[in-house]
């Protein structure tokens, strides 16, 4: 008797032991070997069948019931069961013509104390085909597999949420709660501002506060793609599409933003003759690669941006109104930097903030560097302030930003006579002339004599200036 111990995981049910006998055993090990689906036989040490299953009886057309007793050269043509038998070398996956048909097979020794007992052979595909057809499945799956790697990519991407839209203004405040009310839609938002106000910033959040927020996140910069290639880029192509095209085809943005949101960054330099396909797919959802002939339907959420006047665009014919109307279903327009001047210093911390992380260093701002900032109209936005506190953090040495730290661009206008004005000025020579005695005595590996030379004053001078700036000689 044999007795089988079955554990059940599920609650506090207890294991239970099945007895069956011998003949009991055999009887469901043959009705396995008879339902494996491809052919399955075992021959013994001397290559004499004992067991010959059903499907491979079907597939030869003999019986298999009177094959057992017979040797296997009688049975297969191009067998090698009883050579494996012989060598005790398993063969995996190999070629094997049965009747013309070329098919893939498997030889298994069946060893006990290195000695061969038996050998299990099955075929794997019955038509070299098979393997093909496998062979393709499995590319398909891999390119699949590369693009949900690239999907995943693009997910990573999209950083930014509401939280990350930093302002204290009221125009920043309402803007937040009208893009918040969009991300619960799936209607198509206009996003319009100057260069440099935020406008992908606002597209990821609305993005990241959708029901689609662990869908891909697709961006296209309209003005970077060249106009021969857009469409390409867009809509994807077959392979053998057109000169240059890869032999795989190509997956479009659109394609790979179905479940997902597509944001199409200045759409204002789309070309005229893309507009129509544009709202073709907008209309329809659906559309055919470069040289294809299969509709392709995709379930996308459109966010545009532009810092172009779309509306007069329209106006002058260089954009279509049909399109303009379908794109600017939920407008959303965000004012540029110097329309909220309330929100340039908690910006600038901001920014300040997320340079330092990478850079080890603690500095701050100080009063009046915030209000020379304030003072500025910021024709660049928010880029051209995170360019200044970049460039200023690169080049200062003390842990607080002054007004003598910023770009001197940033100064002018401001009032340059009086006590504020030569205190300022004396700030900007002398950063200049501690930056170039440092110079000059890295260049000349700390020699004294020839860092003078270079400076064009007299090595007492050196000295004394040396100290003023707190200037080591020595190369330390």
């Amino acid at each position: 008797m044999s007795n089988i111990s079955s554990q059940n995981h599920q609650g506090a049910r207890t294991s239970r032991t099945i007895s069956l006998s011998t003949k009991q055993q055999l009887g469901i090990l043959t009705l396995i070997f008879d339902h494996i689906d491809n052919g399955a036989c075992v021959v013994d040490s001397e290559g004499f069948i004992t067991h010959f299953n059903t499907p491979y009886g079907k597939f030869l057309g003999i019986d298999p019931k009177k094959q057992i007793g017979r040797h296997i050269t009688e049975v297969v043509e191009n067998t090698r069961m009883h050579i494996v038998a012989k060598t005790g070398k398993s063969e995996i996956n190999v070629s094997h013509s049965i009747n013309g048909q070329e098919m893939i097979v498997q030889r298994i020794p069946v060893m006990e104390e290195g000695r061969v007992l038996a050998v299990y052979g099955q075929v794997m595909f019955k038509n070299i085909k098979e393997v093909s057809i496998l062979a393709a499945t499995l590319s398909a799956l891999r390119s699949k597999v590369k693009l949900y790697e690239k999907e995943l990519s693009s997910l990573r991407s999209t950083r930014y949420t509401f939280d990350s839209i930093i302002g204290v203004s009221t125009a920043i405040a309402n803007l937040k709660i009208e893009a918040k009310r969009a991300a619960k839609s799936h209607l198509p938002v206009l996003i319009a501002g100057e260069s440099g106000t935020g406008k992908e910033l606002f597209a990821q959040a609305i993005h990241n506060d959708s029901c689609r927020t662990n869908k891909p996140f697709i961006k296209v910069n309209c003005a970077a793609i060249p106009r021969d290639l857009l469409e390409a880029e867009l809509f994807g192509y077959d392979k053998g599409a057109f000169t240059g095209a890869k032999n795989t085809g190509k997956i479009g943005k659109f394609e790979r933003a179905d479940q997902g949101s597509i944001f199409l960054d200045e759409i204002g330099d789309l070309p005229l003759e893309m507009q129509p396909k544009l709202l073709r797919i907008l209309e329809e959802r659906e559309f055919e690669r470069i040289g294809g002939n299969r509709v392709i339907k995709t379930d996308f959420r459109l966010i545009a941006a532009s810092n172009q006047n779309l509306k007069k665009m329209v106006q002058e014919g260089t954009f279509r109104a049909d399109l303009y109307y379908r794109l600017n279903v939920v407008p959303i327009e965000i004012p540029p930097l110097r329309e909220r001047s309330q929100d340039i210093v908690p910006l600038s911390h901001h920014l300040l903030k997320k340079s330092l992380e990478s850079k080890g260093q603690n500095v701050s701002l100080s009063p009046e560097a915030e209000m020379l900032l304030t003072s500025h109209n910021w024709p660049g936005n928010v880029r051209e302030l995170n360019n200044v506190i970049e460039r200023t953090l690169a080049t200062i040495d003390e842990p607080q930003i002054r007004p003598r730290d910023l770009p001197l661009y940033l100064h002018k206008g401001q009032n340059s006579t009086g006590p504020v004005g030569d205190s300022l000025l004396r700030e900007v020579v002398a950063k200049a002339e501690k930056a170039a005695i440092l110079d000059a005595l890295k260049l000349t590996g700390y020699n004294k004599a020839k860092a003078s030379k270079i400076l064009g004053i007299h090595r007492t001078q050196l000295y004394k200036k040396a100290k003023k700036y707190a200037i080591p000689l020595d190369q330390t």
